[in-house]
Formats: structure tokens, C-alpha cells, sequence
């Protein structure tokens, strides 16, 4: 049993900084091991990998998506898991299997037509450093890698895979109410 559960959460508060960098946003990059999910890796007796989603964290993707804020997903891991969570959020890029995140993200940015200066990205382990580092809000997950908290200008709360994400786009949502 989680000893969290059900106590009151506080969110870091955003400075004035972090405000500016995600009024701008237009696109919400995330990672999926260890921000959309735990980090940890179950598998079936069958061998087929599963992967356990937040409620909120969809319900945050849902909110950006009606105010027009778009999501996408950069993976270093190939899932079939991720692919049907990315449906049912109605998330249309989606890029798994990559190896250096930072070129996918500049590539899914000119493919966009949108520049460093509107994307959010959150990550939580070393692989995330390169995307993390272009983006005009680098965004950490509470039990990050200390080389992900490094480069961040904001860090959740919550952990990978308990809000973390819903954490962002409520910043991010917050940010064009001000």
C-alpha cells in the first residue's frame, strides 16, 4: 500500500521563469518508462510486457488536448502498451524504439513546424538529457536521475507513473490562465 495515499499533495510552486517557458508551450513531449509509468517492467507468463498507466495523467493529456496544446511521446522502448494508451489519448506521434531522443524531438519539430521555444519535454533518466536539453521547459519527475534534475527548470512532486504528468499539464494549463 502506497503510505502517500490520500495525504495532501502540494505541487512545487512554478516561479516566474517556469510560468513564461510554459505559457509558450505548444507541444508536451514525454518519455513513457519512468514518467507514463513507474519505470518498472512486468511481463506475463506469455512473455508479453505490461505497463500500468495513471488515470490523471490521461485526464491531464485529454485538458491539453481541448485547449489546444498537442502531446507526443518519444520511447526508447518498443511497446504495444504505449501504442493503445496513445490511441485511447488520442496522442498522433508517437516515437518508440528511439535511440537519441534529442535528434527525434528535433525531427518531430520540424515535422511540426514548431521550434524549441514551444515544447515541454519531461523525462526522468539519462536518455531524456539530450530532448530535455533543447526544449524550452525541461520538466523532471520527483524520483528523476540526478542528471535529469540537473537540466531541469522545473521538477513534479509527484513520481513517474503517480501524476507526475497531470502535474504538467495543469502547470502548462495554468500558465495561459495568467
Amino acid at each position: 500500500m502506497d503510505p502517500t495515499a490520500g495525504a495532501p499533495h502540494h505541487e512545487p510552486a512554478a516561479g516566474a521563469d517556469v510560468l513564461a517557458r510554459a505559457r509558450r508551450v505548444r507541444l508536451l513531449v514525454l518519455d513513457v518508462d519512468g514518467v507514463l509509468t513507474d519505470g518498472r517492467l512486468y511481463f506475463s507468463n506469455r512473455g508479453e510486457e505490461l505497463k500500468v498507466f495513471h488515470v490523471r495523467d490521461g485526464s491531464g493529456v485529454v485538458a491539453l488536448h481541448r485547449a489546444g496544446i498537442d502531446v507526443a511521446i518519444i520511447s526508447g522502448r518498443d511497446s504495444e502498451a504505449v501504442l493503445r494508451r496513445a490511441a485511447e489519448l488520442r496522442i498522433r506521434h508517437v516515437r518508440q524504439g528511439v535511440a537519441d531522443k534529442g535528434e527525434a524531438l528535433a525531427a518531430l519539430l520540424a515535422e511540426l513546424k514548431l521550434t524549441a521555444d514551444q515544447v515541454a519535454c519531461v523525462g526522468d533518466d539519462l536518455p531524456d538529457v539530450p530532448m530535455l536539453e533543447r526544449a524550452a521547459l525541461a520538466v523532471a519527475v520527483a524520483d528523476a536521475h540526478a542528471s535529469v534534475r540537473g537540466v531541469a527548470h522545473w521538477t513534479t512532486a509527484a513520481k513517474g507513473g503517480r501524476g507526475a504528468v497531470r502535474e504538467v499539464c495543469d502547470l502548462l494549463l495554468a500558465a495561459r490562465d495568467s
